[in-house]
């Protein structure tokens, strides 16, 4: 009798302890940004300290569980050889946690330097940069116009470096004279 009154003891004591403890809680995934920066305009160097590239946006998250960034309506400004500006718009756009790739969506739309002898204007849906590696491309149709011509093409890439650009298919030119 003194056995099973020990035994039933242990048992008793056993669940009171285990219903003590709190049960362990399912974790949320949150997908709240760990930092949110409002009209900013952030200037990037390069290894030598000249600009790589300088952004303006409205509106930057940064992702604490993949360590991505999203932007709101980024404005892109890259230096040319001469130290003019290249000015890159779009909806939205994201930055990988390792800054090697940024893609931009919606309305993307280059425009060369202002004081250049033939502006150029670069408009697609999509465009994906790299800028370590100097590349910018995109699957989406590309539409170049300068004075004089209209080029356009789906599938696009470009060495920002050699400025050699290739259409991958359905590449159409037209020529438009200029206003007199």
């Amino acid at each position: 009798m003194i056995l099973l009154l020990s035994l039933g003891a242990l048992v008793a004591g056993w669940a009171v302890w285990n219903q003590q403890r709190p049960a362990p809680q399912a974790r949320v995934a949150d997908n709240r940004p760990d930092y949110v920066l409002h009209d900013f305009e952030l200037t990037a160097l390069d290894g030598e300290g000249k600009e790589s590239f300088t952004l303006r946006a409205p509106r930057l998250e940064r992702r604490p569980d993949d360590a991505t960034m999203s932007l709101a309506t980024p404005l892109f400004l890259i230096p040319n050889a001469e130290g003019q500006h290249w000015e890159i718009r779009s909806k939205q756009g994201w930055v990988s946690a390792d800054q090697e790739e940024i893609q931009l969506s919606g309305e993307v739309k280059a425009n060369s330097p202002a004081a250049t002898v033939r502006p150029v204007t670069m408009n697609t849906e999509t465009l994906r940069v790299f800028p370590r590696r100097n590349l910018a491309e995109t699957d989406d149709v590309m539409t170049i116009v300068q004075p004089g011509s209209i080029l356009s093409g789906r599938g696009f890439a470009v060495s920002t470096a050699t400025k050699r650009y290739v259409f991958r298919s359905e590449v159409k030119t037209r020529y438009v004279p200029a206003r007199r």
